[in-house]
């Protein structure tokens, strides 16, 4: 888990060093993102290492939106006055991100990941009743990712 940290921090850090050294307009960590991941695509093995505590942070991605949300209250007066350009540039980069992420998975996805999800025989997530709940479809869900880490990690 320390190892897990250690790596993510140590990309990041080269990200913000390479930034600040060729005064680069790119973000630092999007940098060391770029780094970790020719890293991974160099020595695959190493995902292995990386992928269950990477996972487990993943689940908690919540809490790293609270220091976003603080930022939001304390320019609330910004945000009123500018927010007709800041929701179109929203809705359009959100619009852009679908459409690029969309394209690029298709792009990326090899035949047997179309067979794997073909073989999921799941039924649908539903109750009782036959109406979709949210326990029915958490459990789905579970099954499902269980499935495709396990299929993602061969």
């Amino acid at each position: 888990m320390i190892t897990t940290f250690a790596v993510l921090l140590l990309f990041q850090t080269m990200g913000e060093g390479i930034a600040h050294v060729f005064a680069l307009s790119i973000p630092g960590p999007v940098i060391g993102m770029l780094l970790l991941f020719l890293y991974l695509v160099l020595k695959p093995g190493t995902v292995r290492n990386l992928a269950p505590t990477s996972l487990t942070l993943l689940k908690h991605l919540s809490l790293l939106f609270v220091p976003a949300g603080v930022g939001i209250m304390v320019h609330a007066q910004r945000l009123a006055a500018e927010w007709l350009p800041i929701s179109a540039s929203l809705l359009a980069s959100t619009t852009v991100s679908i459409a690029v992420t969309a394209l690029v998975v298709k792009w990326l996805q090899k035949p047997e990941d179309a067979e794997f999800w073909s073989r999921t025989n799941e039924p649908p997530p539903s109750g009782n009743d036959g109406v979709p709940n949210k326990d029915a479809l958490t459990r789905s869900n579970k099954r499902l990712n269980k499935r495709l880490t396990k299929h993602l990690l061969k």
